[in-house]
């Protein structure tokens, strides 16, 4: 059966090469392998509770069991190497589906169906190493997993309708910045709010900022190899702004917002949405670092948009009074807008 789905996979879904990614040696990963598939043998042979399978409840037992003889950090170094060994940056493994898995059982359950075919991870890195196209939509699956990057469009429509209220007339010339602009739906959303009310592409210029380097090719080339239903209807969306131009007002790349200093020009706008007070960026220190980047490449007037809502974000790491007072220390005042705040720097 897992030959007929992976057949069935690469006969409709076309998965692209990707220049960030490489086919690793398989020789490195022989010793790992072979350790890994004993383990897995024992497992199935002498554990009393069920394997791995899909939408499989796991119980303590089970995850017990699963750690008792494939234990997740052994897994979990092994994967790391192959992350380590396909792409060109250092990957920050902290996204990966095995970071904070207590159990493989835990991890293999949620797999997406295409990888789902066998519950012995060795298997399924034996097949990683030798299908460049299996590899590719499982390093996107690692990278870009849904609770980052949601439905993709809509997911701060309050936000937008409070941008609409808002919004000047188009009489003048806009830079805006996007500072977690994930796969880069949100970002083409704002253009098409633009467009929609009346705003040229030659009169904005719309940044894209992300730390995941894979976030970016996608939001640069619109495609998700893990997810091509979802691909297909992005690309279905920007059509119309490509053909009005807007392409070419948008542009993509990779920002450390923890970085010592960011070098940019001003920007009217700033969005950061799903990224402060959530799981990626919560300490005090670091949210005081974010928030002072980008209230330094806020101009005069500018309006700073923070809003977290896909995975409760700030609700659950930070209380919301602290994000605000934060903000109003990196020298902003606060008002409430759509799902989040809305930072307005002064002009004196």
């Amino acid at each position: 059966m897992s030959g007929i789905l992976s057949i069935i996979n690469y006969a409709v879904f076309d998965v692209p090469a990707c220049p960030l990614i490489r086919q690793p040696d398989p020789t490195r990963f022989q010793a790992g392998l072979r350790k890994l598939n004993q383990r897995f043998t024992t497992y199935a042979a002498t554990s009393p509770q069920p394997l791995p399978a899909p939408g499989l409840l796991i119980t303590p037992e089970i995850r017990l069991q699963s750690e008792l003889y494939l234990p997740i950090k052994e897994i979990r170094r092994l994967f790391n190497r192959l992350y380590a060994a396909t792409l060109n940056y250092a990957p920050i493994v902290s996204s990966t589906p095995f970071h904070s898995s207590p159990s493989w059982a835990d991890c293999f359950a949620p797999f997406p169906f295409w990888l789902q075919f066998s519950a012995n991870p060795a298997q399924l890195l034996e097949r990683f190493l030798a299908d460049q196209q299996l590899l590719t939509r499982f390093l996107f699956f690692s990278f870009l997993p849904g609770r980052f990057n949601g439905a993709g469009f809509g997911r701060y429509s309050d936000q937008l309708g409070w941008l609409q209220q808002h919004l000047t007339e188009p009489s003048c010339s806009l830079r805006i910045l996007d500072a977690a602009c994930g796969s880069g739906e949100g970002t083409w959303e704002l253009a098409e709010l633009l467009a929609e009310n009346g705003w040229q592409p030659e009169q904005v210029q719309i940044d894209g900022w992300t730390l995941e380097p894979l976030e970016v090719w996608a939001a640069q080339t619109q495609r998700l190899p893990h997810e091509p239903q979802r691909e297909k209807n992005y690309q279905q969306r920007i059509q119309p702004l490509l053909e009005q131009g807007w392409g070419e007002r948008i542009r993509f790349r990779t920002v450390d917002l923890l970085a010592e200093q960011i070098e940019s020009a001003p920007f009217d706008l700033i969005l950061c949405n799903g990224l402060l007070g959530g799981p990626i960026i919560h300490l005090h220190q670091q949210l005081q670092q974010v928030l002072k980047q980008l209230a330094g490449v806020l101009s005069r007037g500018g309006v700073l948009l923070v809003a977290d809502h896909f995975h409760d974000g700030w609700k659950k790491q930070v209380p919301e009074a602290t994000l605000r007072k934060l903000m109003e220390e990196a020298g902003c005042s606060i008002q409430q807008a759509g799902e989040g705040f809305a930072g307005v720097k002064p002009y004196t």
